[in-house]
């Protein structure tokens, strides 16, 4: 047990190490910004023919929402209040457009004034000339962050043994900006485009302890939080944001870039792809791309059990080969044949043929996986075509698309006879009835 103990005590040193090495043990310098992956997708869009000049009054915090915290109210945002800056950075950094000051206007306008009033003052030259106007904006950036939800998804899992153990804990928030540009000649809303990213955040911890001794208790823990800035993950939003401004811009006509025809068609064409799958997905990341339609055939295999008059029955194997039509991509009819295979302990085994019509419901119809319910009646026959018996059966199953032809399902199956003497044997008042329980492969012909 000892060995055991020294085991246990080496790992944890390790990986308290691991966490130890992951800490700032000294002043941090000043670096430049860290760029997000939106960025270098930003500054590598084709270039445009002419820049567009473009005004941006206030890019606002639309949420209202404050910080959470634990121990008592707090004044501070949950978001930045300085988004209407990182806008302008994302707008320099695409080559698209040429911000000009709004925001602070009126420190600029008094400046001016400022100027102006000292030429009169000092200058004797009344032909000096006067100061260049002021560039006025074309169209107008509007919009703002319109939502900070806080755990969208929250979870973690944990387990100990023997005083040893650990746990690990994740959450996930989420931003979303909605961005607009406005014609300034008429007040048209030219473009709005909306953009939402998702913000992780994990915790990680593990601990020991063990009486060694007598009075000897050794006791270690270690581990480690991660959390994704918010900063961070405003800054690809709004870089997002600008990247599809300027490529929706491109294929409404806008305005036109002056990069090569064939370099314009693989961003519109990267563009128009990422845009179809974001349409064709849920939240949670759920892809909405699969669609259960037409004919489908399924073959399948499992193990059966009856419940009848004589005692100890036993599971043997049934294989079942079935034809379906979806009339939706929720509801599709069944049609199905089945070989089933019955025994008792110490008891002659029996078989059947049983022909089955099923109606099923898919509740997530659209998702890769989806559970599923269906109910039906049936047909049962013996080898012999001598006994038969009809049932009504009903059951649940789970199916995953591996593709947009293949289905791979588990199931399990309920059903129950019109009849006491499925096996052979009429004794109670109870018919017979019995269980299916398998997994099998969907083949979508369309």
């Amino acid at each position: 047990m000892r060995k055991i103990y020294y085991i246990f005590i080496i790992f944890y040193f390790l990986y308290g190490c691991s966490a130890y090495y992951n800490q700032p043990l000294g002043i941090e310098r000043a670096i430049l910004g860290e760029s997000t992956p939106a960025t270098s997708l930003l500054k590598n869009l084709p270039k445009p023919k002419e820049p567009v000049v473009v005004g941006i009054y206030k890019f606002r915090d639309q949420t209202g929402q404050y910080k959470a915290s634990e121990v008592g109210s707090t004044f501070s945002t949950a978001v930045t209040q300085g988004a209407t800056s990182i806008l302008i950075k994302a707008l320099e950094d695409s080559k698209w457009f040429v911000p000009i000051e709004r925001e602070n206007i009126g420190n600029l306008l008094q400046e001016r004034n400022l100027i102006r009033s000292t030429r009169q003052e000092y200058s004797k030259n009344t032909n000096e000339p006067q100061l260049t106007p002021l560039l006025y904006a074309g169209v107008l950036l509007e919009g703002g962050i319109v939502s900070y939800d806080s755990n969208i998804i929250t979870g973690g899992f944990g387990a100990r043994y023997f005083g040893a153990g650990g746990s690990t804990k994740y959450r996930q928030d989420r931003v979303t900006i909605y961005l607009r540009m406005i014609s300034t000649s008429n007040g048209k809303i030219l473009k709005t485009v909306y953009v939402s990213k998702t913000l992780f955040s994990q915790a990680i911890d593990q601990s020991f302890f063990r009486y060694v001794k007598f009075k000897r208790l050794l006791e270690v823990e270690t581990g480690y939080t991660t959390n994704e800035p918010v900063q961070m993950a405003i800054t690809e939003a709004i870089e997002k944001a600008v990247e599809s401004l300027i490529l929706e811009g491109i294929i409404d006509k806008i305005w036109q870039s002056d990069a090569p025809q064939d370099e314009i068609d693989l961003a519109i064409k990267n563009y128009e792809k990422e845009e179809s799958i974001a349409d064709s997905s849920a939240i949670y990341n759920r892809k909405l791309i699969y669609e259960r339609k037409g004919f489908a055939f399924e073959i399948a295999g499992g193990v059966t059990r009856i419940q009848g008059d004589y005692a100890n029955p036993l599971f043997r194997p049934t294989f079942k080969s079935s034809l379906k039509y979806f009339f939706n991509p929720t509801i599709n009819l069944s049609l199905s044949a089945s070989w089933n295979k019955f025994d008792f302990k110490n008891r002659k085994s029996f078989e059947y043929l049983t022909f089955d019509v099923n109606s099923e419901i898919y509740f997530l119809p659209k998702d890769k996986l989806s559970p599923y319910a269906f109910g039906g009646v049936g047909l049962g026959i013996n080898q012999t075509s001598e006994n038969k018996h009809f049932k009504f059966q009903y059951g649940l199953g789970l199916e995953y698309l591996v593709s947009n032809k293949f289905g791979v399902t588990i199931f399990g199956q309920h059903n129950l006879t019109f009849s006491d003497e499925v096996d052979y044997l009429i004794h109670g008042k109870r018919d017979d009835y019995y269980y299916r329980f398998g997994a099998g492969i969907n083949y979508y012909f369309n």
